[in-house]
């Protein structure tokens, strides 16, 4: 099997190449799904936030209120901590689960962790291959702006609240431009993916 850490800035291209790679036959294992997946209704990790955070972090309807939380913790690093310590253990025991089916299922498996903040977490020595997608901050910008319709001051405190794109690059065995169009970036997917199924034939054992 072949573990992969997929990581990058805020609009900078990784859910692209996400996408790219499960259509090429890896299997994807989305953090961000498995944040969610983590608080679900009923879930240890939900009423251990409303525990940390009271009852005003529920909707009516019993499911965590996004956007409540996040008033509390954006500009608060205490309240982030206290968050995190709840949230990321139950998402990597969640990804071990995902990860040791795929495992499984199949010995020569390519098994992506799209992980948005691998950088910050400093979790990079359980996978083959680190692989970032980069793209320069005006860029992300603008997307954030023009495709998200998030405000400018909106996206730049989205763009500080990240690991630098200079962090992110220094644990990078692949960097992957994202800077150009979802085709050329789907190209930089292939060529990568093509690499990788050469070295897993070398690999092989000869009859």
């Amino acid at each position: 099997m072949i573990r992969i850490g997929l990581t990058g800035g805020i609009a900078a291209g990784k859910s692209t190449a996400s996408r790219r790679l499960a259509s090429l036959g890896a299997t994807v294992i989305d953090y961000d799904l498995l944040a969610r997946e983590a608080v679900r209704p009923g879930s240890v990790g939900l009423g251990s936030i409303v525990e940390a955070f009271g009852e005003g972090v529920l909707g009516t309807d019993g499911e965590l209120d996004r956007p409540a939380l996040a008033d509390l913790v954006f500009d608060d690093p205490s309240a982030r901590a206290t968050l995190d310590s709840i949230v990321h253990p139950e998402v990597h025991r969640l990804a071990a689960e995902r990860d040791a089916e795929a495992g499984a299922a199949a010995e020569n498996a390519v098994v992506v962790h799209d992980v948005p903040l691998l950088t910050e977490s400093g979790r990079t020595g359980q996978y083959h291959l680190v692989v970032v997608v980069d793209a320069p901050e005006d860029v992300r910008l603008a997307r954030l702006v023009e495709e998200r319709g998030l405000s400018v001051e909106g996206a730049e405190a989205r763009l500080r609240a990240q690991a630098s794109d200079v962090e992110r690059r220094s644990i990078a065995d692949v960097v992957l431009d994202g800077s150009s169009t979802t085709n050329d970036l789907d190209r930089q997917v292939d060529r990568l993916w093509g690499r990788l199924m050469d070295e897993a034939r070398e690999e092989q054992p000869s009859a």
